[in-house]
């Protein structure tokens, strides 16, 4: 069953945060992710308006998920994001094929 990991950013340094953004791809990739939204327009449809980066990437699995996250290459790139975003990361595995899940 895919799963996605769903990222809402706080930029505080878009140069630097760029540099994060120019080094997950490959990173990504090798766990089986690609990225389904990464910024874009926000339409607040209900609720408080949402002012932060949204970036959702889908992993063939919740376990595939997890070991990018917790990657050594992914860490690594981390780092690049320190000091550059505040951000909630959370991994959630996608909607059944099964009727009535």
């Amino acid at each position: 069953m895919p799963a996605y990991i769903i990222a809402r950013v706080e930029v505080t340094d878009w140069t630097r945060y760029r540099e994060y953004t120019k080094a997950t791809p490959e990173v990504i990739a090798r766990y089986g992710g690609k990225f389904i939204i990464r910024g874009g327009e926000i339409v607040t449809l209900e609720g408080e308006p949402e002012t932060r980066r949204l970036v959702v990437i889908e992993f063939p699995t919740l376990k595939q998920a997890q070991e990018f996250y917790h990657s050594p290459g992914y860490s690594k790139v981390k780092q690049i994001r320190a000091g550059a975003a505040v951000g909630q990361f959370i991994a959630v595995e996608g909607a059944s094929s099964v009727a009535g899940e």
